[in-house]
């Protein structure tokens, strides 16, 4: 009986091994090939029934002022890690064990993008393991300004807008490439909530994470030689 119990379980084992190998995403691939959709649209797609606003753009097109806003926003420390922020980490590991504070994610740029292309918004074990090893596959086979490049068109900018440019002509009616510093501020500061935070809130909690990106992008300029 038990021989049969661990015989089955060897067995579920292998084939959800040799699933995962099937279905592994082809990173190498991202160096010469857009993806076209994200694991993160085709849930919402599939919860709400309907489509998500998404244009892909090119990097070089995207506002200097976006790419400075999101990394102060989200991985001012972007350019110098290799996909892990390892005091972010600490930090957040620290508040969970000493103040009893749910573990918060401390996510890098990298790590995200691996999240929004292949996983689901699930903190399950087995996901996170996914995302750490397709978090390391995409810094060994990607730039940093192609990863960068990726989060922007695949980042979520408001309840079903997705990407740089769906956010910049939806909420300013231009390109991606023409937003202001003040414009990139107000998009960058609704990355951690983009349902509820985004330019069509009034919210004073989102307009005062407004102003604060506007003040890590003025001490930060150093950041524009970067991207």
């Amino acid at each position: 009986m038990i021989r049969r119990a661990l015989l089955g379980l060897v067995i579920a084992i292998g084939c959800m091994g040799l699933w995962q190998w099937l279905t592994w995403p082809d990173v190498a691939a991202l160096k010469r090939t857009a993806p076209t959709t994200s694991a993160f649209i085709k849930a919402h797609e599939l919860q709400s029934g309907g489509s998500a606003e998404h244009v892909w753009i090119p990097y070089a097109r995207i506002s200097n002022a976006l790419k400075q806003a999101v990394l102060v926003s989200e991985d001012i420390g972007f350019f110098g890690h290799r996909g892990f922020e390892v005091e972010e980490i600490k930090i957040a590991v620290r508040e969970t064990v000493e103040k009893g504070k749910p573990l918060r994610g401390a996510s890098t740029i990298t790590q995200q993008v691996a999240k929004n292309l292949w996983l689901s918004p699930s903190r399950n074990p087995l996901r996170k393991v996914k995302e750490v090893l397709l978090t390391r596959e995409l810094e060994r086979h990607l730039d940093k300004r192609r990863i960068l490049e990726l989060y922007l068109n695949f980042a979520q900018f408001g309840p079903d807008v997705f990407g740089a440019e769906a956010a910049a002509r939806r909420y300013f009616g231009v390109s991606a490439a023409y937003l202001s510093e003040r414009q990139a501020a107000e998009l960058a500061a609704g990355l951690s909530r983009p349902r509820s935070w985004n330019p069509g809130s009034d919210s004073k909690s989102y307009r005062k994470r407004v102003e604060l990106v506007r003040t890590r992008m003025r001490e930060a300029q150093w950041l524009l030689k970067e991207v």
